[in-house]
């Protein structure tokens, strides 16, 4: 493996700046810290321009090469934390209570501001780079913010790259998925307005409780019985909550969960399936249930030719056998699904040491991966902008 060497030689640097926000996370449009040490690391390091406050708390920079190439490459990383009580025991955990970078954001954060160190110095390309660090990732439309306030009319790009840590893999193993990677993601929230009572009259209630456990076990038919197998689909129900008290039967519930989908039509079909099936529930139990569906996260696809120019730029770090297009796609969601809408380009796996998975309290994420993903952004860019 050849990672970078200027970028190796300031490994150190890089993993002292991941750790300062892995101490500090900060959720979705509230990453003000975060965002304001990116703005003051970009200015330091030289970067020929620092926009602050794009979709809220996003950050952009523009690092012009030797050349005088029009051509744009778009890199991206995300910012925020998850709600998530940390339990890692690590020295530098997280010193806000509720508050977790377990998904690794901190290293991706991290990763791209050593690539921008590496390119402000060298400015070995011709062309120009836009350095994007989004927040709100994490199911809050970050993408689409900053995509809606102009960010690529203001900062176009001719193609774009982003990347993500991977636990399940093997260190420095770089995976790319050529066309649709990772599944687009609907949230749903059900209400359902029953009639209370006393427990130990029962007789005198519309229970919602009964009711909701019903509606569950319908809502897992959709997949089983009415999306064609060959089309896969993920509905979880992941939230069920009633009733304070043991001697009340309340006169409310809400169900709440999410649907993972690679096809239009199956995402329309379980959306109506879904509104059908609280509909025919209502009219069964004489009871009201209202459903709030919406979709949070776009189908990401991977443009083929830009796919295998990633495997083969993240090859010149890893080495070819570690480096590979890959057939599998994830049943989880990424907003760069939005971003890749509008400009095309390509998203990566790079696996680092660890075992336990992502969106997990004891998550630890392996510093050693920081160079390695650092010289992978900035080799796209050698690659995609080279010198004249």
């Amino acid at each position: 493996m050849t990672t970078i060497p200027k970028i190796e030689s300031f490994a150190s640097d890089l993993t002292a700046i991941r750790q300062d926000f892995h101490a500090h996370p900060e959720l979705g449009f509230e990453e003000v810290r975060t965002s304001g040490i990116v703005a003051a690391q970009l200015r330091a390091y030289g970067v020929d321009e620092v926009h602050e406050g794009i979709g809220g708390t996003g950050v952009v920079g523009l690092i012009k090469g030797q050349g005088g190439g029009n051509r744009r490459v778009g890199l991206r990383a995300d910012m925020d934390a998850l709600p998530i009580e940390e339990t890692s025991g690590v020295a530098y955990a997280s010193t806000n209570p509720g508050r977790m970078h377990a998904c690794g954001h901190d290293g991706h954060t991290t990763m791209l501001l050593g690539a921008a160190r590496y390119l402000a110095e060298t400015r070995d390309f011709d062309g120009t780079v836009v350095l994007i660090f989004q927040p709100a990732e994490e199911g809050l439309g970050g993408a689409r913010r900053m995509i809606a306030e102009g960010l690529f009319e203001r900062f176009p790009c001719d193609e774009i790259y982003g990347m993500h840590n991977d636990p399940n893999s093997e260190p420095n193993v770089v995976s790319v998925t050529p066309g649709p990677a990772m599944a687009g993601a609907s949230f749903f929230d059900i209400t359902i307005k029953g009639t209370g009572s006393h427990a130990a009259a029962p007789h005198q209630s519309k229970d919602p409780i009964v009711i909701g456990s019903a509606l569950v076990q319908q809502l897992q038919s959709i997949a089983s019985r009415n999306i064609i197998p060959t089309k896969p689909i993920v509905l979880s129900v992941t939230k069920f909550n009633a009733g304070s008290a043991y001697n009340v039967v309340p006169d409310t519930a809400t169900i709440a969960g999410t649907i993972r989908y690679f096809h239009d039509d199956v995402s329309q079909l379980a959306d109506q399936r879904i509104r059908d099936i609280c509909a025919g529930m209502a009219l069964s139990y004489g009871v009201e249930i209202d459903v709030d569906l919406r979709n949070v996260f776009d189908v990401l696809m991977n443009d083929p030719d830009l796919t295998t120019a990633y495997v083969a730029a993240a090859a010149d770090v890893v080495g070819a056998d570690l480096s590979s297009e890959s057939t599998e796609q994830a049943t989880g969601s990424e907003d760069f699904a939005d971003m890749l809408k509008v400009v095309p380009g390509a998203y990566c796996r790079v696996g680092h040491a660890g075992n336990v998975p992502l969106h997990n309290p004891g998550f630890v994420l392996d510093d050693a991966m920081l160079p390695v993903g650092a010289s992978i952004y900035a080799r796209i860019v050698e690659t995609r902008l080279p010198k004249a």
